[in-house]
């Protein structure tokens, strides 16, 4: 597999749809609230499915090989997660812990959920490996990140204004990421296949119209968000993108290797930790109004910057599976 077939198959079409969901928002075609429905179709309804029929097709040994992917994965994007968060918190003085806690959920969380599928299919090809590593990023950026994420910002602007927030139970954002179809989905693909029931395969298609629709709409909202923000380009911005891009990419990389993961996994990987920042994290940013401008600008630099870091992580990743 080429760079030129990276670069064409997989980013080329992404700028273009992106592209096209930007201009769509310029124009006044689209709004953001229009971004946040096609968001609610992509992560209820055409990611789950995409997610529950890819993994139900899988047997017991493909799972068998993903259980060092999921320990990869958990500890390489949560040790990059909390390091995001250390390094805003302590080392820009004007920070609160609340903005820390964003920059985390952003800088620290691959967009797995919008631009998965998007990107690694036309590198990796449409196959159950490819839906596993989706699946158990996308679980460990939601049922893990997001409430972790949640949970820090919480605590610091209850330390700013006491009785500003509700006091929860800490295990609930975790039972409400669970709660998302795009978490059941893929959790439920992996108990039916360690029972052992066989997929009928003319459930598919049912199953696979939906899906098709996941990576499309998922990269055109992505282009309509970014027409809706304003960027506001500064070095904590560019900061969080080295670590989105550069850190969180090698941090795998190196536990996989250590692990000795299964070379193939460890690419899509690798890939799946290059990804631009996650957009949850923006929408909760704007919840909360807290670090709305920088976050964004990271976002939207990261975006640029995946182009070229796309391409780069995939052939370094070849040189060191080779090498070791």
């Amino acid at each position: 597999m080429g760079i030129s077939h990276v670069i064409l198959y997989a980013i080329v079409p992404i700028i273009v749809v992106m592209l096209a969901g930007f201009i769509a928002g310029k124009k006044g075609a689209f709004s953001g609230e229009d971004a946040k429905k096609f968001n609610k179709v992509v992560l209820d309804f055409a990611l789950p499915a995409a997610l529950f029929v890819s993994i139900v097709q899988a047997s017991r040994e493909d799972l068998a090989k993903d259980v060092k992917l999921t320990i990869v994965s958990a500890v390489g994007i949560m040790a990059c997660f909390m390091a995001v968060y250390f390094v805003f918190k302590y080392c820009f003085k004007k920070n609160t812990g609340a903005d820390a806690a964003v920059s985390a959920l952003i800088s620290g969380s691959p967009t797995i959920g919008f631009l998965g599928f998007a990107v690694l299919e036309p590198i990796f090809g449409t196959s159950p490996s490819v839906a596993l590593v989706v699946a158990i990023v996308g679980i460990v950026v939601n049922a893990i990140g997001i409430p972790v994420g949640l949970s820090l910002m919480n605590a610091s602007l209850e330390k700013q204004n006491p009785g500003s927030t509700k006091k929860e139970s800490a295990w609930k954002p975790v039972l409400h990421a669970l709660e998302q179809p795009v978490a059941w989905a893929p959790i439920l693909a992996v108990v039916w296949v360690l029972v052992g029931i066989p997929w009928p395969k003319e459930l598919s298609p049912s199953f696979d119209l939906i899906a098709k629709a996941n990576a499309s709409m998922a990269v055109f909202s992505a282009g309509i968000t970014l027409s809706a923000i304003k960027i506001q380009i500064n070095w904590q911005a560019v900061l969080g993108s080295i670590m989105k891009m550069i850190l969180m990419p090698a941090v795998v990389l190196i536990l996989g290797l250590v692990f000795k993961m299964d070379p193939l996994n460890l690419k899509m990987l690798v890939v799946a930790a290059a990804l631009p920042p996650a957009f949850s994290g923006i929408i909760i940013a704007d919840e909360y109004n807290t670090y709305v401008a920088t976050g964004t600008s990271s976002l939207t630099l990261s975006v640029i910057l995946f182009i070229g870091f796309c391409p780069l992580w995939i052939w370094i990743t070849g040189l060191c599976v080779n090498a070791f």
